[in-house]
C-alpha cells in the first residue's frame, strides 16, 4: 500500500514503506506539525491562495496557525485557502488568528475557502477563525483586539464599569462610518476629567446636534455646570451664536459686552448756570421738526441728564457720540465734551463731576442737517460706581476753546451713550 496525506499535508506512511527512507520522512513531518504553530506574514497588494503543500515544509501559509496580513490594498483583495495537491479543500478542519494589519483605504478585504463566501475583514482588527471543512468562519472572539492607535469594534463592548483611558495624552475618537450615528444609551454622560478641557468635535461639515428623543417629545436640552464655572459658546471665524424660539425663529444670542443708551436732547435740561437754551426748529410743515438745546457759539454753555444705571453695567468707563444739527451754514468744527459723576444711597450730590472727554465734529454747511460726530475716547465716570447708583452727567460746547470754529449755534438732537455689560440680564 503506498503512503496517504492527510489534509494539513502530512505524510501517512504505509506499512512496510519508505524502508531506509523513516528518519528523513518523519522529522519532515515534524516540521510541518511545528509549520501548524507557526507564524507567517503575508502581504495583501494582490490577492493571495494560501497552500498547505504534501510532504514538504518550503511553503506553509495555508498550515500556519497566525497569519498577519500586511500592505495597502488598493482595490478589493480575497484571501483564500485552497487544498494541497490531490485532496479536496473540503477537507481541511484547522483554526487561524488572522490579524488584519493592512491599509484598506476604503477596500475590502475578505478570508474565504476557494468558492465559498468567508467573511469581511476589518482594518486593524484581530480575528480567532476557523476552516469547517467547508468555509473561513468567524468566531468572533478577540475580533475587538486592535492595536492602540485604530481601535475598532466588531461588536458590543461591555467594560463592566471601568473606564477608557488613554494612558499617553492622545484622543479617543468615536467616528461612524458614511451616515452611521453615535449613540450614547446612558442617564449620565460624563466627558472629560477632574481637571482637562472636554471638546466635542464634528469631523469634515457636520453639525454638533443635542437633541431628546430625535425631537419626538417635549423632553429639555440642559447644559450646566455644577461649580460656578462659565459656558462659553464660541463660533469659529465670522460665525454667530444663534437660538431659536418657540415659533421657530432664529436670531443671535445677546452677549454682555457693548450696549448704548441714547438720551434725546428732551431728555436733558439746560443748567442753572451757563445752560443750553431749548428750542424748536420746524423744517417744512408736517415733517419732522427738531427739538434741541441750542449751544452759543461764543460762551461754554452746559446740559445735564442722569440715570440710574443698569446692574449689568461693568461698572467701567464709557462713551459717547454727539448728534446734532448746524445753525448756520459754516463748515468750521465744533467741540463737545461729556462728564459723569455716580452718587450712592444716601450721600450728597453735591460732588465734582469726573474728567471730561471731548470729541470735536466739524458742521456740515447746510442748516437742519443731521450730523453725527465720531465715538469719543474713554470717560471715566466720579464718584466710584457702583450697582444702585445714581449717575449723573454733565454735556457741554467748549466754544471758549480756540478749536472750537464753528460760527453759529450748535442745535443738539441727543446724544448716544456706550457702556459695557458683564451680565447677561440686571437682576
Amino acid at each position: 500500500m503506498a503512503s496517504t496525506y492527510n489534509s494539513l499535508g502530512y505524510q501517512l506512511m504505509a506499512t512496510g514503506e519508505n524502508a531506509g527512507t523513516w528518519g528523513t520522512k518523519t522529522n519532515t513531518t515534524l516540521d510541518e506539525l511545528k509549520d501548524t504553530f507557526g507564524y507567517v506574514s503575508i502581504a495583501m497588494t494582490a490577492d493571495r491562495t494560501l497552500t498547505i503543500p504534501n510532504g514538504s515544509t518550503g511553503t506553509y501559509d495555508g498550515r500556519a496557525f497566525i497569519i498577519e496580513l500586511t500592505g495597502t490594498l488598493g482595490g478589493t483583495r480575497v484571501l483564500d485557502i485552497a487544498a494541497q495537491a490531490g485532496d479536496p479543500a473540503a477537507n481541511i478542519e484547522k483554526p487561524f488568528i488572522v490579524y488584519d494589519n493592512t491599509t484598506h483605504s476604503g477596500d475590502t478585504l475578505t478570508f474565504k475557502v476557494t468558492g465559498q463566501t468567508g467573511f469581511a475583514l476589518t482594518e486593524g482588527a484581530t480575528y480567532l477563525c476557523y476552516h469547517n471543512g467547508t468555509d473561513i468562519i468567524n468566531t468572533g472572539f478577540l475580533a475587538a483586539v486592535v492595536d492602540d492607535t485604530s481601535p475598532q469594534l466588531g461588536g458590543n463592548l461591555d467594560v463592566n464599569g471601568n473606564d477608557i483611558v488613554s494612558t499617553s495624552n492622545t484622543d479617543i475618537d468615536i467616528i461612524p462610518n458614511g451616515t452611521g450615528d453615535v449613540n450614547l444609551g446612558a442617564d449620565t454622560v460624563q466627558v472629560g476629567d477632574n481637571n482637562a478641557n472636554a471638546t466635542i468635535t464634528t469631523q469634515g461639515t457636520g453639525d454638533l446636534i443635542l437633541n431628546t428623543n430625535n425631537g419626538t417629545n417635549s423632553g429639555n436640552v440642559t447644559i450646566a455646570d455644577g461649580a460656578n464655572g462659565d459656558i462659553t459658546i464660541t463660533p469659529d471665524g465670522t460665525g454667530v451664536a444663534k437660538a431659536v424660539d418657540a415659533a421657530d425663529a432664529t436670531g443671535a444670542i445677546k452677549i454682555a459686552g457693548k450696549e448704548t443708551i441714547f438720551i434725546p436732547a428732551q431728555g436733558m435740561f439746560g443748567t442753572t448756570t451757563n445752560g443750553a437754551n431749548a428750542d424748536a426748529v420746524e423744517t417744512t410743515a408736517t415733517r419732522p421738526e427738531l427739538k434741541v438745546l441750542d449751544f452759543d457759539a461764543g460762551t461754554a454753555e452746559y446740559a445735564q441728564f442722569s440715570i440710574a444705571m443698569p446692574k449689568s453695567w461693568d461698572l467701567g468707563t464709557v462713551t459717547y457720540q454727539v448728534f446734532w444739527s448746524p445753525g448756520n451754514t459754516d463748515t468750521g468744527n465744533c467741540i463737545w465734551g461729556l462728564q459723569g459723576v455716580s452718587v450712592a444711597n444716601d450721600a450728597t450730590a453735591d460732588i465734582a463731576f469726573g474728567t471730561a472727554v471731548e470729541v470735536t465734529d466739524a458742521g456740515g454747511g447746510a442748516v437742519e442737517d443731521v450730523l453725527v460726530s465720531s465715538v469719543s475716547g474713554a470717560i471715566t465716570v466720579g464718584g466710584s460706581p457702583a450697582d444702585d447708583y445714581y449717575t449723573f452727567f454733565q454735556l457741554y460746547r467748549d466754544a471758549a476753546d480756540g478749536s472750537d470754529t464753528f460760527t453759529g449755534d450748535a442745535r443738539l438732537l441727543g446724544i448716544k451713550l456706550f457702556y459695557t455689560t458683564d451680565a447677561a440680564n440686571d437682576a
